[in-house]
């Protein structure tokens, strides 16, 4: 089933939305020119041989050593850009920050708790959806932990 088609069928509230072409949560936050604490970016890592998809906000960076200790896991490396493409049927730097809908789980940390609305990418590279935090959480299904940082203001966001 369609992504849109499911958020209609299981009755969620959302808006969707066009913008300028957009290769990354902080670009897609830039664009929309709203905060990049209210855009939620994703990030799929391999943990001990099973892919994760956390979500984190775009001004923030994950830090899989904290990461590692927080799920007390073994080996935890970021994913390649070919596995991204091999286990997400999307346009790069597009993914949906919902691990289910591409049969992984789905990791949030605490801090994109701290909006009461986000926005995050709709599976291509011009297309967008906010809704309710509590409506994401709803959809996306996470577990919650405690992984990034926030990027420091004075130095060049690094987009992963």
């Amino acid at each position: 089933m369609e992504f849109r088609s499911y958020l209609d069928e299981m009755g969620f509230r959302y808006r969707w939305f066009n913008h300028p072409e957009a290769h990354s949560a902080s670009r897609l936050a830039a664009v929309q020119h709203i905060p990049g604490d209210r855009v939620v970016k994703p990030v799929i890592v391999n943990l001990d041989g099973e892919f994760v998809l956390c979500a984190l906000p775009a001004s923030y960076r994950i830090d899989l050593d904290l990461l590692r200790r927080e799920l007390n896991a073994d080996e935890v490396r970021l994913a390649s850009e070919a596995e991204v493409a091999q286990l997400c049927d999307c346009q790069p730097g597009s993914e949906p920050p919902v691990g289910w809908l591409f049969g992984m789980p789905t990791l949030i940390d605490e801090s994109l708790f701290e909006d009461d609305r986000v926005t995050f990418p709709a599976g291509t590279c011009d297309e967008a959806i906010t809704m309710s935090f509590l409506e994401f959480f709803r959809l996306a299904q996470p577990a919650v932990g405690h992984f990034c940082r926030r990027i420091s203001a004075g130095r060049p966001m690094q987009v992963h």
